[in-house]
């Protein structure tokens, strides 16, 4: 069932969903008892106008009593002074809580975030869930309070003025009471429509955030292969199925707002009618009739506030259950108990299978491979081989299907995540940096606070001082929103001086080189060296060139191990790396160095067809 589906079935999951969200007020209980003390306040003094025309005809126009006369103009005033008092009391302090309760809940979500399992990015997108951090969190605060407020106020205003016209005359106020099944029914047929368009509207939403994400992280894509049309073909359409969904909530509001003011006019109008049938009884002065009539007509404002209001709750608490459903995920389980201080770098995959979709099929088949501490292994293989799954077992972003990762001997998921990713260094061929100073993003997470002259001792080794100290405020520098400021190759050495101020026992290198010039490359190459000396390393690379110093290659295909030994020993066995290799060096055009392992024998016998991994 979906969500708008789940919601709409009944009002008791709405109600749940809304008591959970009510549940975040409980630490402010006393600012939010403060606020509905000004509303109670607040509602009290609506019936005071209508109650003030009785005297004010009676005493004054009939009666022509002068007490009264300079008595009401004091009443006046005292009642819109204690009015606007209540009325400050109530608003602010329940927007306070309002905007502590989304404070709250935006960083609940956010810290979860952090906790979440890969695999939970991996099924939604970043436009989902930029959308409930913006758009539904909002939603929410609408919902907890201007809809509160609503509520509470105007709900407290109709009860007391309708206790107020049953007291002037029990007997047409009965005829308010008729009306309320209808009223009802109205309300309940709204209120389905609101929640099924709101999980819609959400949805919508979150896609457009996410096509809009898209084109801003991809601009140079969508410009250099004239993809605008296209990307704004996509917009539109998800733009116009928001906006038309809407609307569709606007035409349910805008009707049961009238119908419930229609209801109430018709009542009035039978009251009218009957009080001038019975020709204003002995017992019913001008001025009671007219406070009774007053009172019918302060009536309506707040009925109609609470028809109108029923869009925003309904709005809010979809909305909350949205944020609910992140909030229930599952985050990383972190059941390890043993600490370590720095591992040897012993790693060891033992009859490893991973699945990441059961219709696809296994990624890693019964994987074996012992690595001892210190030694420096590469991954080779094609696109789809299994390598990148392979380092990313490692420090847990996924739990193998079948199997154990052993590090110094240990299983890694009975040690801490953060002691086993704090023995880990990781190196991408994706750099992330943050929007930043250079020195922040080389000191970032657990080396955050590190020694100034640190930073740069390994910026030296990585071989970034340089173009560091070239730039506007060096290592102060703010390197932009994913260090858009800086070149590929900027970026990927100051990786590199992260991973090396970690000073972790094992380290991966995922394509560590690759947005480098070759002469670049040649001095990083040199800073890799030294610094994969005493550490357990496993690198992932394409380009072979950069793994023939390694004590081991690991060819995979599949899932499986293919072949392994040092690069010259692999060579010589004239095997799939010694194929890889030629073809990579001295492949003709159009040979893929990704190509499959059948692929290139007919490369290098000159196949006049190419081929492309």
């Amino acid at each position: 069932m979906t969500e708008a589906g789940t919601l709409a079935a009944g009002s008791g999951a709405g109600r749940a969903v809304y008591m959970r969200l009510l549940g975040y007020v409980r630490p402010y209980r006393r600012m939010f008892g403060l606020s509905i003390v000004g509303m109670l306040v607040f509602a009290a003094t609506e019936p005071l106008f209508a109650a003030m025309i009785k005297p004010l005809l009676d005493g004054s126009f009939v009666e022509r009593d002068p007490e009264v006369v300079r008595l009401m103009p004091v009443l006046l005033v005292a009642v819109f002074f204690v009015r606007g008092v209540a009325g400050f009391v109530n608003n602010y302090c329940l927007k306070w809580v309002g905007r502590r309760v989304v404070a709250d809940l935006r960083q609940q979500m956010f810290d979860h975030l952090l906790r979440a399992p890969t695999r939970y990015y991996d099924g939604h997108g970043t436009g989902q869930l930029l959308a409930k951090l913006t758009y539904n969190v909002e939603n929410v605060a609408t919902a907890a309070t201007s809809a509160i407020t609503t509520l509470v106020r105007d709900g407290f205003t109709a009860i007391a003025l309708l206790a107020y016209m049953l007291y002037l005359d029990a007997g047409l106020s009965a005829i308010f009471l008729l009306i309320g099944p209808v009223m009802a029914f109205a309300m309940k047929y709204a209120t389905r429509r609101f929640r099924q368009y709101g999980a819609r509207i959400q949805d919508r939403v979150g896609s457009l955030t996410h096509v809009a994400q898209e084109v801003i992280d991809g601009h140079r894509v969508v410009k250099a292969f004239g993809g605008e049309h296209r990307e704004s073909g996509v917009f539109s359409a998800i733009n116009e199925k928001t906006r038309a969904l809407q609307m569709k909530v606007i035409a349910v509001e805008s009707i049961s707002v009238p119908v419930v003011q229609l209801l109430s006019a018709v009542a009035i109008g039978i009251i009218v009618y009957l009080s001038t049938l019975q020709g204003l009884r002995e017992d019913i002065t001008v001025g009671t009739f007219m406070s009774f009539v007053v009172a019918m007509g302060l009536m309506l404002p707040p009925v109609k506030r609470l028809t109108a209001v029923n869009s925003q709750l309904q709005r809010g608490i979809v909305a909350a259950d949205s944020l609910f459903e992140l909030l229930d995920s599952e985050s990383e389980r972190d059941t390890g108990e043993q600490v370590l201080g720095r591992a040897r770098g012993d790693v060891e995959f033992r009859g490893l299978t991973h699945v990441y979709d059961a219709a696809k099929g296994p990624v890693l088949h019964d994987l074996s491979l012992a690595i001892a501490a210190g030694e420096s292994v590469a991954l080779v293989g094609r696109s789809g081989s299994g390598k990148s799954t392979l380092v990313s077992l490692l420090p847990r972003f996924y739990d193998p299907t079948a199997g154990e990762i052993l590090v110094d001997g240990i299983d890694h998921r009975a040690i801490r995540l953060a002691s086993l990713r704090a023995q880990i260094s990781l190196v991408t061929q994706d750099v992330v940096l943050f929007n930043a100073s250079v020195a922040d993003n080389i000191a970032y997470g657990t080396t955050a606070g590190a020694a100034r002259a640190d930073i740069e001792r390994v910026a030296e080794a990585a071989h970034a001082l340089d173009f560091i100290r070239a730039l506007p405020q060096g290592f102060d520098t703010l390197v932009g929103d994913r260090g858009i400021l800086l070149s590929g190759g900027q970026r990927q050495r100051l990786a590199i001086a992260r991973a090396m101020l970690k000073d972790a026992p094992i380290l991966i290198l995922d394509e560590a080189t690759s947005a480098l010039d070759t002469e670049a490359e040649r001095h990083i190459q040199q800073a890799l060296t030294a610094l994969m000396a005493h550490r357990t390393t496993l690198v992932i690379a394409h380009r072979l060139s950069t793994i023939e110093h390694v004590d081991r290659v690991v060819v995979l295909e599949h899932g499986r191990i293919l072949e392994q030994g040092s690069h010259r020993g692999l060579l010589a066995a004239g095997g799939y790396y010694a194929r890889l290799h030629r073809a990579q060096f001295h492949a003709p055009a159009g040979v893929h160095p990704d190509a499959p392992a059948d692929a290139l024998a007919p490369a290098q016998a000159g196949g006049a067809k190419a081929l492309t991994g």
